[in-house]
């Protein structure tokens, strides 16, 4: 779908783009294929699309998976894309159309998204609550493809020690491996975004790291070290265990006494969530 499309379907609808919804819509052609390409999709996948806005990656998706689930908000670009993907209105075997607000519709619905993978132009103000939702689903999706604003990117595959390593990194990558990602010009956005934007690409581990009890342990340690990044994680941590066990804990993994939160790696993390779990 070229830019002259999208401006002439939102004109024919009379449709003003809604900044609060981070309607951004991407039109580059090279940047959507090499999104789909990064989904490594095949014709038995099911995908998720979030936010698909008029359609211009559903088409490809369309093209290359089995079926798509393409959820979206705004009920005008629903009945856009009604016309362009549906028989008279109704949803086909290849895609099914969901009037629903993404992230409610996650929390909401318990599904298994194990065997789904899940390729999106994320809607800025809710990518990361989306993302880490995903992650922490006990199905999760077997790959994620996500464009998100560049920050978000570069804080979902930072490493121990780096300025954007923190919660969101330790969320994510408890249940994913970060496979690299591309820069996406504001220029290939209508309306052009104030943000740089980048699209990342997650592949679930094989093997968890952890088992849900320890998931959940691992999810109590990071949000409340990273409450206060800049202070001593031991110090912080007494607000939710006693001290005597959290001083074995660190005796044991030989964590230093002063070391705060950016500093641990994820297989630390795992290592002291395994540790205040078993009790």
């Amino acid at each position: 779908m070229k830019l002259s499309e999208i401006k002439q379907i939102l004109a024919g609808s009379n449709i003003r783009l809604s900044k609060s919804l981070g309607q951004n819509f991407l039109h580059d052609g090279n940047q959507l294929r090499r999104i789909v390409a990064a989904g490594e999709l095949t014709a038995a996948d099911r995908v998720l699309e979030i936010g698909p806005g008029l359609g211009p990656l559903t088409d490809l998706l369309v093209a290359q998976a089995g079926s798509v689930l393409a959820v979206e908000k705004d009920r005008r670009l629903v009945d856009v894309l009604r016309q362009r993907f549906c028989v008279e209105g109704i949803d086909t075997t290849r895609v099914l159309l969901l009037h629903d607000d993404a992230l409610r519709f996650l929390q909401r619905e318990s599904s298994d998204w194990s065997d789904w993978k899940m390729v999106s132009n994320l809607p800025y103000s809710v990518a990361s609550p989306i993302l880490v939702e995903l992650s922490q689903a006990q199905g999760c999706p077997e790959r994620m493809v996500a464009t998100v604003q560049r920050e978000v990117a570069q804080r979902i595959v930072a490493k121990p020690g780096d300025e954007d390593y923190g919660l969101l990194t330790l969320l994510i990558q408890l249940r994913y491996e970060p496979r690299g990602w591309f820069k996406v010009p504001a220029n290939c956005f209508f309306p052009r975004p104030e943000v740089d934007s980048a699209c990342v690409t997650l592949l679930r581990r094989s093997e968890p790291l952890l088992n849900q009890e320890q998931a959940d342990t691992f999810t109590r340690i990071v949000k409340r070290a990273f409450s206060q990044r800049r202070k001593m994680m031991l110090k912080l941590m007494r607000k939710d265990w006693p001290p005597v066990r959290l001083t074995a804990a660190w005796e044991y993994l030989e964590l230093p006494p002063g070391a705060r939160a950016e500093q641990l790696s994820l297989e630390q993390f795992v290592s002291l969530a395994n540790l205040l779990a078993s009790d």
